[in-house]
């Protein structure tokens, strides 16, 4: 039940945090619900069970990408959930431009990667945020104002596409 539940929100947190790279992600998910599954008891009821699980999430990205550092290129990953009704042309441009996007996230230091990724993606609020990363509401706004700064500086080419 709780695979069912989880699996989507851990494979798009995976995938973003691994600028798009999907068997990296696939590989991430089914560490974490094995994880979760032989873990379970370590859950103490402190916080909401999301949180820890996003914990376990977290952890798992900063392993795999670690391992993966050396191996793969952030900037060729791609996006693959094209929008429907667009052309093969429109198609192909959301693709390059979300591919360009997720590679910028994934060159993001993971202090400010995670507060995007956790924002924008899972829809958390500050307070969500500060209590699963461990920190200020204050740090959460600090890390997504640096994030989002330098996210303009590395996509600015891309403003007229958008």
């Amino acid at each position: 039940m709780l695979f069912e539940a989880y699996k989507d929100r851990v494979y798009s947190v995976a995938i973003y945090s691994l600028a798009g790279n999907e068997m990296a992600a696939a590989d991430v998910t089914q560490q974490v619900f094995l994880k979760l599954m032989t873990r379970i008891n370590q859950f103490r009821g402190d916080s909401d069970f999301a949180t820890w699980l996003y914990r376990l999430v977290i952890n798992a990205c900063h392993d795999e990408y670690r391992k993966r550092r050396r191996f793969v290129s952030l900037a060729d990953s791609f996006l693959r959930t094209p929008a429907r009704g667009d052309s093969p042309r429109a198609r192909y441009a959301r693709k390059e431009l979300c591919g360009r996007v997720q590679a910028a996230i994934g060159e993001l230091k993971p202090k400010l990667r995670w507060p995007i990724l956790l924002k924008y993606v899972e829809g958390m609020s500050y307070e969500e945020i500060a209590g699963l990363l461990g920190c200020s509401k204050g740090t959460v706004a600090s890390r997504l104002n640096r994030a989002h700064k330098a996210l303009g500086k590395k996509l600015s080419h891309l403003k007229d596409q958008v």
